[in-house]
């Protein structure tokens, strides 16, 4: 698979998941919480899957077998049954229906991977591994062991500098700011602590 790796807005994202087991329940949970909205199909739904539906507006569980009138005004399809002609069907059907899709058995039939996720803040890092979960797993422990609260509150500070300094019109600052506090030490100076006071000069 060639990768082009982007960062969806959740709140534009609508999901059909088919399939209501553990892998399901995974993918469906992170789809909630960025703030997708979710249609779960399948037979028999796991009772994470049901306590989710319970707590969200966003989420939305049918109790059937599958059907490609599922796929319906969707802008991703998640095949995650444990029969894999099922979730190749799936596959098709999404991408007659226009729809991306993703095979969690079989990567390689779908249109996206989900990458392992390291969230701190406003900071999201994604890690893919060639098809190996585990790997993908393992780097991206290993960089949030480094990206961690500093850099969150450095980027946090820095958005908020950027959004005043736009929102006043000085759009000049901003580029003078970002090229004196993202610079190449940039990553030495919030590790070291150092971040905030250059931050406080531009303010």
């Amino acid at each position: 698979m060639s990768a082009y790796p982007i960062v969806l807005e959740g709140a534009a994202i609508s999901a059909l998941v088919v399939g209501g087991g553990r892998v399901a329940e995974r993918k469906i949970r992170s789809l909630v919480e960025a703030g997708a909205r979710v249609h779960v199909v399948a037979p028999v739904v796991a009772d994470e899957i049901e306590k989710l539906a319970a707590q969200s507006d966003a989420l939305r569980v049918t109790r059937s077998i599958y059907s490609r009138n599922h796929i319906q005004d969707v802008t991703l399809v998640i095949a995650a049954t444990d029969d894999p002609t099922l979730n190749a069907t799936i596959a098709s059907d999404a991408r007659t229906a226009g729809a991306l899709v993703n095979v969690v058995d079989r990567p390689e039939l779908g249109d996206f991977v989900t990458p392992a996720l390291h969230q701190c803040g406003e900071i999201v890092v994604a890690v893919s591994a060639g098809g190996v979960p585990s790997a993908a797993a393992r780097i991206r422990d290993s960089i949030g062991r480094v990206v961690d609260g500093r850099y969150a509150t450095a980027v946090h500070e820095l958005a908020a500098l950027r959004r005043t300094l736009l929102a006043s019109g000085n759009r000049e600052r901003w580029a003078e700011a970002a090229a004196a506090l993202v610079g190449e030490d940039f990553c030495e100076r919030v590790e070291s602590g150092n971040f905030g006071a250059g931050i406080a000069e531009w303010r």
